[in-house]
């Protein structure tokens, strides 16, 4: 099997605090492949944002990666001067975040933004950052880049701001653009818009994303394979649509129930019961056993590990450990 872009494995970072030791991410492993779209899905809390900053090192102190690998082309992130990582982040790797008007700059254009990336990450003068500018501007679908590179953050949209922000993720043909909720922000029609910019791009450039969401409606519209995570932990991971025709884990089948369907208007929807612990509640078993109507006494004591239960689908769930032996 080709090499993935993109691999992680057993990652673990951690916040020390004044109420304690905080276990943000406890063991995730994944692997992301050339070319695809990969979700993290899980609610708010799950470590799904610290995830996607440990792959560019941008865990916000006092946080510290304590253990686990990540290799991004071959080549070990964890170990790298700060000086490569700073080759590699907006350049290699670009990020784009949920709030876009707190990640521009209000004192700058937008156009003198995107050039800033580029002429850091490419040997150009300033009038080729800024043909380049425009090049980006109109391939994200901004209308008259000639007056939109003129623009402050403050005069546009948050549609239009969000596609300033991917335009300048991608200037430097980034080959992973991390997605940090992109859309959670923007009402529905705008969210698709910028969902179908997303797939455009990638398809066009061959981009390999990183899509993190709690929006399970954004994974069935936009991701090739989806990781669940649940306060650190990876509890089931597949391809989409087998994640979603056969999902296996109890905290799976929570969220996929608790999706509003048509013709539903009115009726209760069934919700996961009690509430994601913080990552000072660790226990031993499993982290989910307190919410997991089906939990045995297995769960109280040991952690699941990962096992196949079908065509690159994996579950975290004694259930199916029990039944594989």
């Amino acid at each position: 099997m080709e090499r993935p872009l993109l691999s992680m494995e057993g990652l673990r970072v951690q916040f020390p605090t004044y109420a304690g030791l905080v276990r943000a991410v406890n063991g995730v492993t994944f692997d992301l492949r050339q070319g695809e779209v990969f979700g993290l899905v899980g609610e708010t809390g799950c470590g799904k944002t610290v995830t996607g900053l440990s792959i560019l090192r941008l865990v916000p102190p006092p946080g510290e990666i304590v253990a686990g690998k990540i290799a991004f082309d071959g080549s070990d992130i964890l170990s790298l001067s700060e000086a490569e990582m700073q080759e590699i982040r907006g350049g290699r790797i670009a990020m784009i975040f949920q709030d876009p008007s707190a990640s521009l700059n209000p004192v700058f254009t937008v156009g003198e933004q995107i050039s800033m990336v580029i002429r850091q990450h490419r040997p150009v003068t300033r009038s080729q950052a800024y043909q380049r500018t425009l090049e980006m501007l109109e391939a994200v679908g901004l209308p008259d880049p000639p007056r939109t590179v003129k623009a402050y953050p403050h005069e546009l949209s948050e549609g239009m701001q969000q596609r300033v922000m991917i335009a300048m993720a991608l200037s430097s043909d980034a080959d992973l653009l991390i997605a940090d909720e992109p859309t959670t922000a923007l009402d529905v029609t705008i969210q698709a818009q910028i969902l179908e910019l997303l797939a455009q791009l990638q398809e066009e450039r061959g981009l390999s994303i990183l899509l993190i969401t709690h929006n399970l409606g954004v994974v069935a519209q936009t991701c090739d394979r989806v990781a669940v995570l649940y306060v650190g932990h990876v509890v089931e991971e597949g391809p989409t649509w087998e994640i979603f025709k056969a999902m296996k884990h109890p905290y799976t089948q929570g969220l996929l129930a608790s999706i509003p369907r048509p013709g539903s208007r009115g009726e209760t929807l069934p919700a996961v019961p009690g509430s994601v612990p913080s990552g000072l509640d660790l226990f031993p078993g499993c982290p989910f056993r307190p919410r997991c109507s089906r939990a045995m006494e297995v769960c109280q004591k040991e952690p699941p590990a990962l096992i196949p239960v079908g065509p690159e689908h994996y579950v975290a769930c004694h259930l199916y450990q029990e039944v594989a032996r």
